[in-house]
């Protein structure tokens, strides 16, 4: 009981930071200048600032142990699979996503401002992958996984709250699915790194994606000049990077004792 509560203290200091850089930076913020209109500068404030405060109070708390240990085993080989899986990725789940039933993209304002702007990377490309990381297996899968040996239901667990974190339906079947990959590679390598270079890489390939169609809502078809054949081969191309990367890790990553 006492890690389910310690998870509900890291979520709700992760989510308790957000809102309020949100709402400085959202609300009072154009009160104060007068400019009440959403700003890309606006919200790569508010999320530079949440993600500064929160990887500060995460790693001063010692809600999430430090990486030098990992480092010095030099997983370079894992590094570079966890960013090819993370390359192998996209498009397929992109084509499983456009042929699911449409679910409420309420977050479609936010994104869009920031997949149209390079500025918008600094958020997307850089604070997401390190802060998301930091909290949702650095802090919440590690404290799940301490003291059982249900990994993989704690990997879930971890996986939805990660999910549904994101307040956002349009993302939740992808973001659970990364999830319980991401949940994967901090089980069996016992670092946040993996993780982070998968999440990084997937991000800055989307918002390249977004940047090179002008269009953040582009489907697959528009990358492939409406060619469906062209895009059965993109997926089953990108399908031959994921399996064997997934492999690989599978090889290169130690196997917890439990």
């Amino acid at each position: 009981m006492k890690k389910f509560l310690n998870v509900l203290a890291y979520l709700f200091v992760f989510l308790g930071i957000q809102a309020a850089a949100g709402l400085f930076f959202g609300k009072i913020t154009p009160m104060i200048t007068g400019n009440t209109d959403i700003t890309v500068s606006g919200l790569i404030y508010a999320q530079a600032a949440a993600g500064i405060l929160t990887l500060a109070i995460f790693y001063l708390a010692r809600w999430v142990m430090p990486e030098r240990a990992y480092l010095r085993t030099h997983p370079y080989g894992v590094l570079l699979w966890s960013a090819v899986a993370a390359v192998g990725m996209i498009i397929p789940s992109q084509w499983v996503l456009e042929h699911l039933p449409e679910l409420p993209n309420i977050a479609e304002q936010e994104f869009g401002m920031l997949l149209n702007t390079p500025q918008g990377y600094i958020v997307i490309g850089l604070f997401a992958p390190v802060v998301e990381e930091v909290v949702f297996r650095g802090a919440i899968l590690r404290t799940l996984l301490n003291g059982g040996n249900r990994h993989w239901a704690m990997i879930a667990i971890s996986a939805l709250i990660f999910s549904v974190a994101h307040f956002n339906p349009a993302q939740l079947p992808y973001t659970f699915v990364v999830g319980l990959l991401l949940g994967w590679l901090y089980y069996r390598s016992g670092s946040i790194l993996p993780g982070m270079v998968y999440h990084w890489v997937n991000n800055s390939v989307a918002f390249a994606m977004a940047i090179i169609t002008k269009n953040p809502d582009a489907k697959l078809a528009d990358l492939f000049g409406g060619n469906d054949t062209r895009v059965l081969m993109a997926v089953a191309f990108s399908l031959m990077i994921l399996v064997p990367a997934l492999l690989q890790l599978n090889l290169w990553l130690r196997k917890p004792t439990e």
